[in-house]
């Protein structure tokens, strides 16, 4: 499996993500055969070359649009030229999902139907371009797995097709809305726009999740320079890896626990009596009976709690899926019988160790806790990953996992299912039959 990072501190562009697919090495031959399936051959050149930024070096990449008078495209026009092209099935269908996604915002922001949303930006041809070329080049890398840092989204204003804007774009706040996207701060950034709602589209559309990079090995960098001048470099680097390799299952840093905490170990003795050493001939036994599997990896993770019982369901409610969409891994709550017999809730968060901060200021803003207890905890984690599977009714994420004898379990997301049913007016439980059915048939294939 191929696994990316996509590591946008000064932002996220369209052009940036194909400028550094163009630094891995991706053929112009890959992009070019599916846009000239849309019928653009001849209406864009790419003008591509190696720059520096602050020091750096990078490839910067700029659209060139050659339409003699370009056309502005509506979604439904857009929509019906993508499905009726001659695309490889799951091109089409990341293409269409991220245009979708586009014209959903764009149709938030303007308070109109999404077929009607009349694309300026959206539809142009550097935003094809874009699209189509991202698409089809982590396709052609072999891509499974796709991880975006949260990008910083600018601050003040810029010069669009609907007139001066404020900063972040309304298109990109409403797509991280939609889509739960933490969005990193600007401050300190010059003003300006950092992220498109192009760029933040194909990563909402592409990448399984935002923020820190799973255990990997680097393979490959590709670096991809943006347009303006900032105070440090403006780029964003791309990194195919692998799977780090697993890491034995009896970490020595770790105190031993349970049956291994007693191996080895001297019992107190009766007054008189030699003290009485475990043996050897129970410990191995239990160690193997109770071992985690080798494919198991350890990770450190954050918890965050509180006791709260001066807050309403509403309230709670609110502060967990505030909590959620700041990144947090799981938040649950549990009743509780607090003091002077008052019903309670203990509210726990788990996340990684980095987040802590930014969930902090969210327990202090959103909730009435005056206290958030924090530990670091190990947890043992099998291997697992997502992919895209493509579906009568459309793509659908899955999650998989692999067990400790080797099989795989897959699991598709609820949000995907949901979706759909919403989409093509179905029962959830039968798109969840279409799902496993389109699966089932896949794992047939040799």
């Amino acid at each position: 499996m191929t696994l990316a990072l996509v590591d946008c501190p000064t932002g996220l562009a369209g052009n940036m993500l194909l400028a550094a697919l163009f630094d891995l090495g991706l053929p112009q031959a890959a992009i070019d055969a599916p846009l000239a399936a849309l019928g653009l051959a001849g209406a864009y050149a790419i003008d591509l070359e190696e720059r520096r930024s602050a020091g750096l070096r990078g490839m910067h990449l700029a659209v060139r649009g050659l339409e003699a008078e370009p056309p502005h495209r509506h979604w439904a026009e857009l929509e019906a030229t993508i499905g009726a092209a001659a695309l490889e099935p799951q091109l089409k269908q990341r293409v269409l999902a991220v245009f979708g996604l586009l014209a959903e915002a764009e149709a938030q922001v303007h308070g109109q139907p999404a077929e009607r949303v009349h694309f300026h930006e959206v539809g142009a041809i550097d935003a094809l371009v874009d699209v189509v070329g991202v698409c089809a080049g982590l396709a052609h890398f072999g891509i499974h797995q796709l991880v975006c840092a949260s990008p910083p989204a600018g601050h003040g204003t810029v010069q669009t097709a609907h007139g001066l804007l404020p900063l972040p774009a309304p298109a990109v706040l409403e797509l991280a809305r939609l889509r739960g996207i933490p969005l990193a701060s600007s401050a300190g950034f010059p003003a300006g726009e950092l992220t498109t709602p192009t760029g933040l589209a194909l990563m909402a559309v592409l990448a399984e999740r935002f923020g820190p990079a799973p255990a990997l090995v680097p393979q490959a960098v590709g670096i991809g320079l943006g347009s303006r001048q900032l105070d440090r470099p403006n780029l964003l680097r791309l990194v195919l890896a692998a799977e780090a390799p697993p890491i034995p299952s009896r970490s020595p840093s770790l105190e031993p626990t349970g049956v291994a905490a007693v191996a080895g170990a001297v019992w107190p003795a009766p007054r008189g009596e030699k003290p009485a050493e475990v043996g050897t001939d129970l410990a191995p036994t239990a160690l193997a009976e109770t071992a985690l599997p080798e494919t198991a990896l350890p990770e450190i993770l954050l918890q965050q709690q509180a006791q709260i019982d001066d807050a309403t369901p509403e309230d709670l409610a609110f502060l967990a899926d505030e909590l959620r969409r700041a990144g947090a891994l799981e938040v649950f709550s549990q009743p509780l019988l607090m003091k002077k017999g008052r019903p309670g809730v203990l509210l726990t968060v788990l996340a990684r160790p980095e987040q802590a901060e930014g969930l902090r200021r969210i327990w202090w803003r959103q909730g009435t806790s005056l206290g958030v207890r924090e530990q670091l905890q190990q947890r043992w984690a099998l291997p697992r990953s997502s992919r895209e599977l493509a579906t009568p009714l459309g793509p659908v994420r899955l999650k998989q996992v692999q067990l400790p004898a080797g099989e795989r379990r897959s699991k598709p997301e609820f949000e995907d299912l949901a979706a759909l049913a919403r989409r093509h007016g179905l029962p959830l439980a039968q798109v969840r039959q279409i799902v496993a059915a389109a699966l089932a048939q896949e794992e047939l294939q040799p």
